[in-house]
């Protein structure tokens, strides 16, 4: 299987001298065994992303965008290869230490926001906080939603709330843990444009309020160049990884 990793290009380079991976994988084989065969979902990836990075990822449809982010999640184990997660060997680590991990260093936004309809705003977003025996959770989500715009919104339930309330949310709930790593998969899909393009900048700048890595999923090329770094995803494979022109950083 390493035979393929000569089709991934990578930027690695320009991370030597920079701070600390934290997202790492090393010949990364994700396969779908089903009566039919098997599929190669990721093949052979070697990817190292440093604390703090932006980073977008694109591709087509089914190119494997979202495997890829499942990964680096430590919510799809790998079928051959590593994968190492702020420091940690992720590769074989049983369930209970993968969900403290997530807890506790990965925040993740996804497209469908994916609130707990029976719980407010500040409830949902003090559940990782209370799962980690925070005292003051309640204070601490309160502002994260405070800093996100919506100190009017707390005890609201989410069927209340707007889209673009609901996915600003979603990013205090995923940030107020102060993770060191946040992704993202279509943050803007299910929003109209003008309220997607405020939320990406909520987004970009929870994530720099907390020095976490982003990784970023999305079909906007427009968006992928804000990000310091963009990944071109296509089947299974990483075919492009290149740091974006100052110029085109996130505002």
């Amino acid at each position: 299987m390493n035979s393929s990793n000569r089709h991934n290009v990578s930027a690695q380079a320009n991370q030597d001298k920079g701070p600390p991976a934290v997202i790492e994988l090393k010949d990364a084989w994700l396969q779908l065994r089903s009566q039919s065969g098997t599929t190669d979902i990721l093949k052979g990836i070697d990817l190292s992303i440093p604390a703090g990075q932006h980073v977008a990822v694109v591709g087509p449809s089914g190119a494997g965008k979202t495997s890829l982010l499942m990964v680096m999640s430590g919510l799809e184990a790998l079928t051959s290869g590593k994968a190492v997660l702020t420091g940690l060997d992720t590769t074989n680590m049983n369930e209970d230490r993968l969900a403290s991990l997530r807890r506790d260093n990965v925040g993740i936004v996804f497209q469908a926001f994916r609130l707990i309809p029976s719980m407010t705003a500040l409830q949902n977003v003090a559940v990782p906080l209370e799962l980690s025996g925070q005292a003051d959770a309640h204070d601490r989500a309160a502002k994260a939603l405070a800093d996100l715009g919506l100190p009017h919104r707390l005890n609201h339930l989410p069927d209340q709330l707007s889209g673009g309330e609901q996915q600003r949310v979603a990013i205090a709930r995923a940030i107020v843990p102060r993770p060191k790593i946040l992704l993202a998969d279509e943050p803007t899909g299910n929003l109209d444009s003008t309220t997607g393009q405020q939320v990406i900048k909520q987004l970009f700048s929870a994530a720099r309020s907390v020095q976490a890595a982003l990784v970023l999923i999305t079909h906007d090329e427009l968006l992928a160049s804000q990000c310091e770094r963009l990944l071109r995803v296509t089947d299974g494979l990483i075919t492009a990884d290149a740091m974006n022109r100052p110029s085109k950083k996130r505002a």
